[in-house]
């Protein structure tokens, strides 16, 4: 059946929750606790399925890293550098199931090879503050084509490159001229052996780069009223196996009293808002996909309400459960 699928969502204050029946009806996931952390206050920012088994999923917080092998069920914490700080993002390795990234606030990256008993600090001079404060590693994606390339985007310090497993690092030239423009939301590479397309989006659009990052063009969404100052965006995600569909999440402002999803069928040429049966309560933040079922995308907005789509967004539902406040989301098949 094309809805036999959970998702789990991360949230701000009641950790994971999951729905083994495609959204139908959800169960608060058991998380181990550790000793530094509040029990019934952990904060998800980031979730990831694996790509070596749909039943193992990682999970960042401020109280350190999870895993889970239950499809999201229940949650075991594993010791790592992150311990007490943010984890905005994580990745995992689609060549070696046992290397995990994951990126935090304050800025720094860690990899564990082995399943988090030991871990590395990556080497990257990250700005240690900004407009904002620390900066937050938001992206970290491990390039499935270019052997030890990885890439990472910064809110707010822009996207960073290695091209030799971490060991050294270059900072990709400047999204455009405002300072706001480093503030990297999403990030996509699509790595092919003719050219490498770069996607970021940050508070004013979706940039994009087809020369490895030296040049960026960006792309702004319409406002959704006069005398906004930006139209918003947030997460960033392609149909999988098909990157011509993309899908942006979009608002009127963080976290905004309005949203939107914006796909394109075309590689970012022309875009089109969703037809959605009613208006997200604030910008849409995040994406889930998976290639077991590329018509299967799930979304968010930061604001507790949770869309799916299970024809490449021709059309969406939004589900009857709402939440307080989902700053991450993922899917995987039962």
């Amino acid at each position: 059946m094309s809805d036999d699928f959970t998702i789990c969502i991360g949230t701000v204050g009641t950790g994971v929750w999951q729905s083994s029946n495609a959204g139908a009806s959800w169960r608060r996931s058991r998380m181990q606790v550790p000793f530094h952390a509040q029990p019934g206050e952990i904060q998800i920012r980031a979730l990831q399925v694996s790509p070596h088994d749909p039943a193992v999923m990682y999970a960042g917080s401020e109280v350190g890293l999870y895993v889970s092998e239950d499809r999201g069920a229940s949650w075991a914490h594993i010791d790592s550098p992150a311990d007490g700080d943010q984890i905005w993002s994580l990745a995992l390795d689609p060549a070696d199931p046992d290397t995990v990234w994951l990126g935090t606030k304050p800025p720094a990256v860690y990899r564990t090879r082995d399943r988090g008993q030991h871990w590395e600090r990556i080497p990257i001079e990250i700005t240690p503050q900004c407009v904002a404060g620390p900066p937050k590693v938001t992206n970290i994606i491990v390039d499935p084509t270019r052997t030890g390339t990885i890439w990472v985007g910064v809110e707010i310090d822009g996207v960073y490159r290695s091209d030799d497993d971490g060991q050294t690092w270059t900072r990709l030239p400047d999204l455009g001229a405002e300072v706001y423009n480093q503030d990297v939301h999403g990030l996509q590479v699509i790595s092919r052996p003719e050219e490498t397309t770069i996607r970021a989006t940050t508070p004013d659009g979706i940039w994009t780069s087809r020369d490895n990052g030296q040049r960026w063009v960006l792309h702004a969404f319409p406002r959704f009223r006069d005398g906004d100052k930006f139209s918003y965006c947030r997460g960033l995600a392609s149909k999988a196996g098909d990157p011509s569909v993309l899908f942006v999440g979009n608002g009127d402002f963080i976290p905004g009293k309005i949203g939107t999803i914006q796909r394109s069928c075309d590689g970012g040429k022309t875009w089109r808002g969703a037809a959605l049966d009613e208006p997200p309560n604030s910008t849409v933040y995040w994406f889930g996909t998976h290639p077991a079922n590329p018509d299967i995308v799930v979304a968010n907005s930061l604001f507790g309400q949770i869309y799916k789509t299970l024809d490449g967004g021709e059309t969406w539902e939004k589900l009857g459960r709402e939440f307080g406040e989902i700053r991450a989301i993922a899917w995987t098949p039962n």
